[in-house]
């Protein structure tokens, strides 16, 4: 059995130390591009609307993400509501804007973790996790020390601070983080934040550097690596070539990337035209192929 990098990281003193780092920060958050600087400790509530305990909307051994992470027995994902984004086509409002859900303390959040490994999950795969990065840390110090020994996925739609990403060095096996466009003025229309594109690809570059390209074992399952998602969208407002250009230039040729065809408008999409509609199969296959002009080996076509 391959041993997760965070079972090295628990024989020293610095998990404990990350643990303390990060909690110290939500005193004064600047875990995430945002920058609120709000004391969350205290009741101060900035972009993201949490305070110092996550929120949990749903635990489940989950079939429907990549079949490197499904693999025979789930993925163990762990849902977190609230979000550092408010996509205008979002389809998990009730989580991501309303904060749908149970607030849970570190020890509560550890025991969902050892219960999804007790189920046979391959993984911890935790949805939405950049706004709450301490709180999984220390969920994930205290499941290791009860015998939690299954990767861990970081699973974020892209818009995470280097420096935060830098505390997750030796603790996060796997990393998928979404590259939704290419433009941050585009991104700033329909998700809500500034910088989207550049701090997206910088974060993905710090990642990369951790956790390099995907890896699996003999069942071909993931245990380590970079794994992309990149949502196709309509009239090409993702500007997928230039993203597929960027992964194939600055990040690996090797890069597993899922090209994804799911888009459906939702929340407020219907306010803008231009995401009003579902993508047409030209639209997806065009995408593909810039993929594949790009020398990127794409991992699965699903239109």
């Amino acid at each position: 059995m391959i041993t997760p990098s965070y079972l090295n990281l628990l024989a020293t003193d610095e998990f404990s130390n990350r643990v303390e780092s990060l909690k110290q920060m939500l005193e004064n958050c600047v875990l995430c591009p945002h920058q609120c600087e709000v004391n969350r400790l205290k009741g101060e509530r900035g972009y993201c609307k949490t305070l110092d305990k996550a929120v949990v909307s749903g635990v489940q051994p989950h079939f429907g993400e990549e079949e490197e992470l499904v693999g025979i027995y789930g993925s163990g994902t762990i849902f977190f509501s609230y979000c550092n984004m408010k996509c205008a086509f979002c389809q998990n409002y009730e989580i991501s804007y309303c904060g749908e859900g149970e607030e849970v303390d570190a020890n509560k959040l550890a025991e969902m973790m050892l219960y999804l490994q007790k189920k046979g999950c391959h993984n911890i795969n935790l949805v939405s996790p950049s706004h709450i990065v301490p709180q999984i840390v220390e969920a994930i110090f205290i499941a290791a020390q009860k015998g939690l020994n299954i990767p861990i996925v970081y699973n974020s739609n892209g818009y995470d601070l280097t420096d935060t990403l830098r505390l997750l060095d030796g603790i996060v096996d796997i990393y998928m983080p979404d590259i939704k466009f290419s433009d941050d003025d585009i991104a700033q229309k329909y998700l809500g934040v500034k910088n989207y594109y550049t701090i997206a690809k910088a974060a993905i570059k710090e990642m990369h550097r951790q956790v390099g390209n995907l890896k699996t074992d003999n069942r071909n399952i993931a245990y380590k690596g970079l794994l992309i998602r990149h949502l196709v969208m309509p009239e090409n407002l993702a500007g997928t070539e230039k993203i597929m250009k960027f992964i194939a230039n600055e990040i690996s040729k090797d890069t597993y990337v899922n090209i994804m065809a799911q888009y459906y408008p939702a929340h407020k999409a219907f306010d803008y035209e231009e995401l009003s509609r579902r993508i047409t199969r030209q639209e997806y296959e065009k995408a593909v192929n810039y993929a594949l002009s790009a020398g990127i080996k794409i991992s699965n076509f699903n239109y």
